[in-house]
């Protein structure tokens, strides 16, 4: 079976998941950015990341995702939100239909924290309506704080054990 486990990384967090998930697939399964994937018409499988803009997929990962049409996927990514939220499982939700929408049938789904880059959190401080929106509260403090830890290695192992099964069948 042939799969393909492309990714897009702002600050190197889906990398790393993308890195751990690559290690449960074949030795022949292929492993590059966004920008560098090749056609997914070539593959059986895609593992797909993404990091979460404004809740959604970033614009490179959205349009890799465009591309791909009745292939059984996978879907990871990172964000600066807890995991478990309501906010994670819409980003999460909306990335699934994006690809059900297009014929695929995804095959599982892993999100983690991750590190938020500063140049984003400086972007959101400054603009309009920021000071209700992206107010730094406590809690949202404690929550982009927490982010720096991660992927953690458990958040690794997590990943690694979502897609270890994700191509069979």
């Amino acid at each position: 079976m042939k799969t393909l486990v492309t990714y897009s990384s702002r600050t190197g967090n889906t990398q790393m998941v993308a890195k751990a998930i690559h290690s449960v697939f074949p030795p022949d399964a292929q492993l590059c950015p966004v920008e560098e994937a090749p056609a997914p018409e070539t593959f059986d499988y895609l593992a797909i990341g993404f990091w979460v803009d404004k809740g959604l997929p970033d614009e490179l990962a959205k349009c890799y995702m465009s591309t791909v049409r009745n292939k059984r996927v996978g879907l990871f990514g990172t964000l600066g939100a807890w995991p478990d939220s309501d906010h994670a499982r819409q980003c999460m939700e909306h990335a699934v239909k994006t690809m059900e929408d297009n014929g695929n049938t995804v095959t599982c789904t892993f999100l983690c924290m991750g590190k938020v880059d500063p140049k984003l959190l400086e972007m959101m401080q400054n603009m309009p309506g920021a000071a209700e929106r992206h107010a730094m509260t406590p809690e949202r403090k404690a929550r982009l704080e927490e982010g720096m830890k991660h992927p953690d290695a458990a958040d690794l192992e997590r990943a690694r054990m979502t897609f270890s099964n994700a191509c069979e069948g």
